[in-house]
């Protein structure tokens, strides 16, 4: 059980024309330092923000609008930002020299979702609306690793079907696992799949209808450190929440008057932040169960005896 609350407070803002063409899409933070922190727009342009002076300290400037970028959060070797814009292209942008140094060539429609992998940092994971999700070593120039195949490569299917899709529709949505072993994608034939990263198998975790009309990308988030873990979808005003590895359904996250665009899990504090059009941000804190309490009280009993004799009289005054 999680329940919501509203607590946080502005404490600084940055003013941008009101157009639905210049949308910000994604902001996050540099991983090593909270000086710094990138944002990408519908108005063609990435740029790279001074924490302190609230200005741009680097702009990338793109032909197309751009969907997602994502930050390698363990990369030591390289510093580059993966971009995924209208283009079919990905870019890759390099924080240190503030150029576009790369490009990955494969996808045939928009890229709507880029993700670095939080256990190798050369690999990079991307996906589009031509419904494929391609999985990159970056270091290689002779294209991906592979595609992700939903039906795990079954010959049965006739040769105009076996094309290596992830979705039977436009694939808007990724996340690793903390630990870089598994995938999850989201696409708008209204399912979510769990991947094998390393090798690309199709895990067959049912999760059922997953509601998809997104046409950007889906923000979803995986949580750290729970047992079992759960995935946080938007899903219309609400927030579902699935077990990671059984599919079910645990409960809908109900407190936006409007649709949720994302949601983000914090593992230090165990709490899952959703952002919505109604301009609210929710903090979820799980509740623990009766039984969970009633565990946590014994815990407490067994401790305190277990306390010597003179302990205990002291506790008594």
């Amino acid at each position: 059980m999680w329940i919501g609350s509203m607590g946080m407070a502005l404490i600084a803002s940055i003013l941008k024309r009101s157009r639905e063409d210049s949308n910000v899409e994604t902001v996050l933070w540099y991983p090593y330092d909270t000086g710094m922190f990138v944002s990408s727009s519908f108005d063609k342009t990435m740029k790279v923000w001074d924490t302190e002076t609230l200005k741009p300290a680097e702009v990338f400037e793109f032909e197309s609008n751009i969907y997602n970028h994502h930050l390698s959060p363990i990369a030591r070797k390289h510093s580059l930002i993966a971009v995924g814009t209208k283009n079919p292209k990905i870019q890759l942008c390099d924080l240190k020299s503030g150029s576009k140094i790369h490009v990955l060539q494969g996808h045939k429609a928009e890229v709507l979702s880029v993700r670095w992998s939080p256990r190798y940092e050369h690999i990079l994971a991307t996906a589009s609306a031509d419904s494929k999700v391609k999985v990159w070593d970056v270091r290689r120039a002779s294209g991906s690793l592979f595609s992700l195949d939903q039906d795990n490569g079954d010959k049965s299917k006739s040769s105009s079907e076996a094309v290596n899709t992830a979705h039977n529709g436009r694939v808007n949505g990724l996340s690793f696992t903390s630990d870089g072993l598994f995938l999850l994608t989201t696409g708008t034939d209204d399912r979510m799949r769990l991947w094998n990263s390393a090798t690309g198998e199709n895990t067959l975790v049912n999760y059922g209808k997953v509601c998809n009309e997104s046409r950007k990308g889906l923000q979803f988030t995986v949580s750290q450190g729970c047992s079992p873990e759960f995935v946080f979808v938007p899903c219309g005003s609400s927030v579902a929440v699935y077990v990671l590895h059984t599919g079910e359904l645990v409960t809908m996250l109900r407190g936006h008057y409007n649709n949720v665009d994302c949601c983000k899990f914090h593992p230090d504090h165990q709490e899952l932040y959703s952002g919505g059009k109604d301009g609210n941000i929710l903090a979820w804190v799980p509740v623990l169960r009766a039984s969970d309490m009633e565990e946590e009280s014994d815990q407490k009993n067994k401790v305190h005896n277990l306390l010597p004799r003179h302990d205990k009289r002291k506790t008594k005054k």
